[in-house]
């Protein structure tokens, strides 16, 4: 008997029919004698709806108060999955956050998980019930409602899977599973069978969208195995696990890209030691999130910095550099919305010379200009122009015979 976890997200119980098709799909993995314990994301696109509301009810929008509502979709979803599996004549019981024994920290609309004590799901399991849980929500030492913010459902099943010991986690989307590029851009973009935590990281953290990267990384911390598969078909997906150095390497996996930046540059800075650690502090005591950092060498004592940040943090930015420009010696603060980055990721890089040299020889042959850059043992990102981004997308994953399959490296 196996115990798996299975999590949906909301476009997989978006109406009344695609709830009872998730009703069925469960029944069927305990009818082949499993143990099952499912996490459900909120119906469609209720959490939206529920942050339009809050806005139109209120200005201040405490954070207590926010995460009692957004968590109140998954809640109702809990519900209505027990009373689908409940005709199927299986038994299931629903649980919140809270009673699945999820204990957090006290940071409202963005928790983070300090322990799991799903004592109450072993229970139901022993019972031979189906455990739903809803995702993404936990409660605080304060004894307060804790919501984990956008893609929280993804963290809850790998932290529930780890706290169980379950064999798998399967997380259940609206596509089949991790492609080699975005299907909506590289029209051959293919799936791919598996792939090591530390590139889907990578992928996540650089544009991929599912999924979510807090999930990815507490399953590499703790290896739990992945399997993201679509709520649709219901066919094998890709499986996500810790890197085998027994095995062949692909040398480049995947190509992926992030329309969610921008850049600003601060120019004119001098160039002494504690310049940028004053400058990135204050950035960072304001929540900022800074990604890429490129200075140039040093000139007659100044030299430039740039750093992307994401769309939505461009002016709060901006606002704080213009505000600290005068400490810092800088001459001039300026900042550009219509960038992207492309980044090309595998294992396999690291001990393959000569990747990056073909990324930036395919950029060039396109005509594509590179204005930042930045790498790491298993992946090589280039900041291109926005209108330039699908170009490179389609260009690179070309390059690299994506389409046709790996290229391995022993």
């Amino acid at each position: 008997m196996a115990l798996l976890v299975q999590k949906f997200g909301g476009t997989s119980v978006g109406d009344p029919e695609r709830m009872r098709a998730v009703a069925d799909h469960v029944a069927r993995t305990v009818r082949k004698g499993n143990q099952v314990v499912v996490v459900i994301s909120a119906m469609g696109k209720e959490t939206d709806e529920l942050l339009r509301l809050a806005s139109e009810v209120s200005d201040t929008r405490p954070g207590r108060e926010m995460d009692m509502l957004v968590t109140a979709g998954e809640r109702k979803a809990t519900a209505l999955l027990c009373m689908a599996i409940a005709d199927l004549g299986i038994e299931a019981e629903s649980f919140t956050g809270s009673q699945a024994g999820f204990l957090t920290d006290s940071t409202h609309r963005n928790a983070k998980i300090i322990d799991v004590k799903p004592h109450r799901i072993v229970e139901a399991l022993a019972a031979g019930r189906v455990a739903v849980v809803g995702g993404a929500q936990g409660v605080s030492p304060e004894r307060n409602v804790t919501f984990l913010g956008r893609g929280g459902s993804d963290t809850t099943a790998v932290a529930l899977a780890h706290a169980l010991g379950a064999q798998s986690c399967e997380l259940y989307t609206d596509v089949t599973g991790v492609f080699t590029s975005d299907p909506r851009v590289v029209e051959d973009a293919r799936r791919m069978d598996r792939i090591s935590f530390d590139e889907l990281l990578e992928m996540t953290a650089n544009g991929c969208p599912k999924p979510a990267m807090r999930s990815v990384e507490f399953a590499r911390n703790y290896d739990v195995e992945l399997h993201v598969r679509s709520a649709f078909t219901w066919e094998h997906g890709t499986i996500v696990t810790k890197e085998d150095n027994t095995m062949e390497q692909a040398i480049v996996s995947a190509v992926v890209h992030d329309a969610d930046e921008a850049k600003v540059t601060i120019g004119g800075v001098a160039d002494r030691p504690g310049i940028a650690a004053r400058m990135f502090r204050a950035l960072a005591d304001s929540d900022i999130n800074v990604d890429l950092i490129v200075q140039n060498t040093s000139d007659h004592g100044v030299t430039d910095i740039s750093f992307t940040v994401p769309h939505s943090e461009l002016e709060p930015a901006l606002a704080i550099c213009n505000d600290h420009a005068g400490e810092l010696g800088a001459s001039r603060v300026s900042g550009e919305s219509a960038i992207a980055r492309v980044s090309v990721v595998g294992a396999g890089m690291k001990s393959h010379p000569g990747v990056a040299a073909t990324v930036f020889e395919t950029l060039a042959a396109n005509n594509i200009n590179i204005e930042m850059i930045a790498t790491s043992a298993i992946r090589v990102s280039c900041v291109v122009a926005e209108s330039e981004v699908e170009r490179a997308v389609i260009a690179l994953h070309d390059a690299f015979g994506l389409a046709d399959g790996p290229v391995y490296v022993d």
